[in-house]
């Protein structure tokens, strides 16, 4: 089995992390690959273990699982740069609240074993294809979490026009406007109010960032919909953004959202369930009074 471990921001407390995982991999005959831009950040220690090949592309070199050191934001640059490839991710949470990054840090090493011994099953998530005529986000227009339209280079709200299979649902004059995921329920759209969506329930959430008129809600809708955008505001461009990646659009271009053909493939240890999530990331069913 070829691994790759992934990160974007090596931090001291990666290291015994690192380690855990290197020993572990060295005792379960995988082959451990390394992504070299993260790889260079490492400590002497970390840089000069044993067995550890740089990643060079996936046509060279076949990766069976991606494993991403950090937060969330670093599992979403591990399904960027997976997501034609199919290559499932595991999430190694070295971050701070760690929805999609599942598998906390102590428990790496214990983690690799697992997957060696066959002891994990997939979780598929539903992702978002962005279809538009400006030559933007190159490479893939596919985004796990989000897709957002939010104002740039002025105080001045602006105004979305959003269609719903060609029909007008609400021109909205706020500062921006957020069409997420299940999986992104839990990101910046519950950062603006946006309701809690389960995996695999087959929906999209427009929420709206600091609407102008308050009887504007989030609103959930089947996720076989293609929503479109027509754009208006006082500045010459606007930001558009697919979970981390961003782009300035105008109001000449044309832009629409629907449910990508491709999915992301997690692998779970068998003690995970998306329940067990809100309850240790929300503190759900926990009071802290007792």
């Amino acid at each position: 089995m070829n691994v790759l471990i992934y990160g974007q921001v090596y931090k001291p407390n990666h290291r015994e992390c690192l380690l855990d995982v290197l020993k572990a991999m060295e005792r379960e005959g995988i082959t451990p690959f390394a992504v070299g831009d993260y790889w260079a950040q490492a400590d002497p220690e970390i840089m000069e273990y044993q067995g550890v090949t740089l990643f060079k592309d996936f046509v060279s070199t076949p990766i069976d699982v991606v494993m991403a050191f950090g937060g969330d934001g670093t599992v979403l640059g591990a399904i960027a740069l997976v997501n034609e490839h199919q290559i499932p991710v595991m999430g190694i949470n070295l971050g701070r609240l760690g929805f999609l990054s599942s598998i906390e840090g102590k428990v790496a090493g214990f983690a690799v074993t697992e997957l060696s011994q066959g002891r994990y099953h997939y979780d598929e998530r539903a992702m978002i294809a962005l279809e538009t005529d400006a030559d933007i986000f190159h490479g893939s227009k596919v985004a796990l979490n989000d897709f957002t339209l939010h104002k740039r280079d002025t105080s001045s709200m602006i105004t979305i026009h959003t269609y719903i299979n060609g029909e007008l649902l609400h021109s909205y004059w706020a500062d921006g406007l957020i069409v997420a995921t299940p999986t992104g329920s839990t990101g910046y759209s519950l950062s603006c109010g946006g309701p809690i969506v389960f995996p695999n329930s087959g929906n999209l959430i427009i929420t709206p960032v600091a609407p102008h008129n308050l009887t504007v809600r989030p609103i959930v809708i089947s996720d076989t919909s293609v929503i479109s955008f027509e754009i208006e505001g006082r500045a010459e461009s606007f930001l558009c953004t697919l979970d981390s990646r961003f782009e300035a659009v105008t109001s000449e271009h044309k832009l629409s959202v629907r449910k990508a053909d491709v999915k992301a493939r997690f692998i779970q240890l068998n003690r995970y369930s998306f329940l067990r999530t809100l309850h240790e990331k929300l503190t759900w069913g926990k009071d802290s009074r007792n």
